[in-house]
């Protein structure tokens, strides 16, 4: 029997040294914290819940989305992809969340949607193996303008970030976002090897040693934060099982499973181990177990983030390792919240102006991917062109489906599905007939 060297691995597969793989794992968490606690900012504050409380809540999200990152990168069975993705609360669930809590009331509203969220994570698990099979209608084509999708509608949360989500930004906040991108864009072109590859985790630390004298720098996020504190299962009341709820979750969950499988898909392209349907079925089905089992510790449904996408293709580390080691700081993060502060200092003008060439980063993955399709073919031109304009439509125009219904809305709102469904269908129909084959 063959045992397989560290040399002969896949990239993906190759584990680095302790130095990496923690420097890696840090710098994945700061470009993903803003974005995994703020579900349950809102979420908290929808159902007013107290400043302890609430600090247990996104420690909670913390904690699972550290699990739920393990168990998509580490693998367990046929639960896992297997790949650098990290995993966290998604956004997707936020608007029928706070619909259950408008229903049921504040007080009553946790219960039902933790009772909806764990019905949708078993769904996930069984549909998985079903919906993996729509890799063959992914060919270059598709996945390219999906890639690209990921990246163009990013961008706009750089740019709030920026802003500090205010509608104009302060001069600090454009200089601050300025010094960091060039200090992003210079680390990266003149550092080499391994410190290259954390330009970005560096350039944040000059960004905020910049805000410091400005006075942009909160440390009230340090000093209020507790030393310990985690959630006990069923701490924010038991699951409640409401139907219209279940189905309401249920719609999202498919949205979300879309967005996965395009993220999955996106990833492969970049870490040049293309996903085969195989690998998409049991990265879906770890991020439905783990949108279940974050229901016993006051979580919400987990899925694939973007953003650390564009990190991979940024840096170039894509070990799955490298993530492996962003859930175990996740996972800390969650049970002792004074060293989740640490990384809440980074200012959000200085969020921004990285994620500027970090979200970037993934439209060019797109682009490059785009570059393998046949733009001799005037249909092919067309179809992208189509697909990235419908993309476009929520990310240009935020509230233009508010006056369609619910369901339509969940899909339509996000430019990535709305974007994905298009690129597929008129795939399918103007399109050459060939399918993906999967890997």
């Amino acid at each position: 029997m063959t045992t397989t060297t560290q040399a002969e691995r896949h990239p993906v597969d190759r584990k680095p040294p302790t130095l990496q793989l923690v420097a890696g794992g840090i710098q994945h968490v700061a470009a993903m914290y803003a974005g995994v606690v703020a579900p349950p900012l809102i979420i908290g504050a929808a159902v007013g819940l107290s400043p302890g409380e609430l600090s247990l809540l996104i420690s909670a999200s913390l904690f699972t989305a550290g699990l739920a990152t393990l168990l998509q990168t580490l693998g367990v069975w046929r639960f896992g992809a297997r790949l650098p993705l990290v995993n966290g609360v998604t956004f997707a669930t936020v608007a029928p969340v706070l619909s259950i809590v408008k229903q049921h009331g504040p007080e009553n509203a946790l219960g039902v949607v933790y009772g909806a969220t764990l019905v949708g994570g078993v769904l996930v698990v069984f549909a998985a193996p079903f919906f993996s099979r729509l890799t063959r209608f992914f060919p270059p084509l598709v996945t390219g303008t999906v890639i690209t999708l990921i990246g163009i509608s990013l961008l706009p949360v750089a740019i709030h970030w920026i802003s500090s989500q205010q509608e104009t930004a302060k001069p600090s906040g454009l200089i601050l976002a300025g010094i960091t991108l060039i200090a992003v864009l210079a680390l990266n072109r003149f550092l080499s090897g391994f410190w290259s590859r954390i330009a970005l985790l560096l350039g944040l630390i000059v960004g905020t040693l910049f805000a410091w004298p400005l006075g942009e720098v909160d440390t009230s996020t340090l000093t209020q934060a507790p030393a310990f504190g985690i959630v006990t299962p069923f701490h924010f009341g038991m699951p409640v099982f409401d139907v219209a709820a279940v189905i309401s979750m249920a719609i999202v969950m498919l949205v979300v499973m879309a967005e996965s499988t395009a993220d999955m898909l996106a990833l492969g392209e970049i870490v040049e181990k293309p996903t085969s349907e195989a690998t998409l079925a049991d990265g879906l089905r770890a991020d439905g177990l783990a949108t279940a089992l974050s229901t016993i510790f006051g979580g919400f449904a987990c899925t694939a983030f973007a953003q650390n996408i564009g990190l991979v293709s940024l840096t170039r580390m894509v070990s799955r390792y490298v993530v492996a080691a962003s859930g175990v700081v996740l996972a800390i993060l969650g049970v002792l919240p004074v060293t989740g502060g640490i990384i809440a200092l980074v200012p959000q003008p200085v969020l921004g102006g990285a994620g500027l060439v970090l979200f970037g980063s993934v439209a060019v993955s797109g682009v490059r991917t785009l570059a393998k399709a046949s733009f001799e073919r005037p249909a092919n031109v067309t179809i992208v062109a189509a697909s990235l304009g419908i993309g476009l439509i929520p990310i240009a125009a935020p509230n233009f489906y508010a006056g369609f219904p619910a369901a339509v809305q969940t899909v339509l709102n996000s430019g990535i599905s709305a974007g994905c469904v298009a690129a597929v269908v008129l795939n399918l129909v103007f399109g050459e007939r060939s399918a993906r084959t999967p890997a």
